[in-house]
């Protein structure tokens, strides 16, 4: 008969054991980093992860089964980004998966070796993340999450539901968002559409609100704001900013809108990051980064908020509620 003593011991060395060894004895628990480039406090943020958990679950990867996720969160904040980076990488995983440049950029600082998987880099050729797209040379690899030509779009989409548009600014925090590629179609478009563009880098709170203030002043200002892990963090302040000063603005992602903005086209996020555990899959059974091509979304959604639209004392024209994937009341 064993006793107490023994069996206490006995239990107490097994709980010693982590956890996922203890859940599949003799299978490898494969380790993967995760790092978000975005706040642990955002619903937003909180629902991209889950999206990754659950189709990576899809895929037969359990956390505490066979798979071991190091999570670490960025922030809107540079540096943060950047230390969290360095610590993941210490702690050597089979893989990394992220979300924007800053936080692939960050990664690819610090490992050129562990591979890295992201989910929504705006244009991994341009901002430098990869050399090519159809066989990316590196150790990175993932899904791009908007063109080029979208700095045009928005504009359009500005125009369009806002015609009286005489100057439109386009928001972005250069710490954060790379904004190169979209600024020539941007000012492509306004010269066509003959708006006067406005490169606005914003950096704090305060600066989010002098520059709409300033668009409000006279009538016929707009904005855009750019897909931007920084702007996401302070949609809050833009979106309430944006209705004081009666502004119209347009959105690169869906919950701009939901939360109360006028106009938002752009990627699915939830989709993207679902898209992205599909290469981690991949490469936990083997596959190269090099024969995973960087890929870019095929869909784009439009979301418009009626009643934003009612208090800015604009009329939703019909080419837009046709286009429309969905329309908030």
């Amino acid at each position: 008969m064993m006793r107490r003593r023994e069996f206490i011991t006995l239990l107490g060395g097994a709980a010693a054991l982590p956890f996922a060894a203890r859940a599949q004895q003799g299978e490898r628990v494969r380790r993967i980093g995760v790092l978000i480039g975005g706040g642990e406090n955002d619903p937003e943020q909180k629902r991209r992860l889950s999206a990754f958990t659950q189709a990576l679950a899809d895929s037969g990867w359990t956390d505490g089964r066979n798979v071991r996720m190091d999570l670490r969160w960025g922030g809107p904040d540079i540096n943060r980004i950047r230390a969290s980076a360095q610590e993941l990488v210490g702690l050597q995983p089979d893989i990394i998966v992220t979300d924007v440049t800053a936080s692939a950029a960050a990664l690819q600082r610090e490992t050129r070796t562990i591979p890295i998987v992201f989910a929504a880099v705006a244009d991994p050729l341009v901002s430098g993340i990869v050399a090519r797209l159809d066989r990316p040379s590196g150790n990175i690899t993932g899904f791009g999450a908007n063109e080029a030509t979208l700095g045009g779009k928005w504009l359009e989409l500005l125009s369009e539901i806002a015609p009286g548009l005489k100057r439109a600014a386009i928001m972005f925090n250069p710490d954060t968002a790379p904004v190169a590629s979209f600024i020539p179609s941007f000012e492509t478009a306004a010269r066509s559409l003959k708006v006067a563009p406005i490169i606005t880098p914003v950096h704090s709170g305060v600066e989010i609100e002098t520059t709409i203030i300033a668009l409000g002043r006279e009538p016929g200002g707009g904005l855009v704001v750019m897909p931007d892990i920084w702007t996401l963090a302070h949609r809050a302040s833009i979106i309430s900013a944006a209705a004081r000063n009666n502004v119209p603005t347009v959105y690169s992602l869906s919950i701009y809108a939901r939360d109360g903005g006028l106009l938002s086209y752009g990627v699915d996020s939830l989709a993207a990051f679902r898209r992205a555990a599909t290469y981690v899959d991949r490469i936990l059974r083997g596959a190269k980064v090099s024969d995973l091509p960087v890929q870019f979304p095929t869909k784009f959604e439009m979301v418009v908020n009626r009643k934003t639209a009612k208090a800015l004392g604009l009329a939703i024209p019909p080419s837009i509620l046709l286009r429309a994937d969905e329309v908030i009341e």
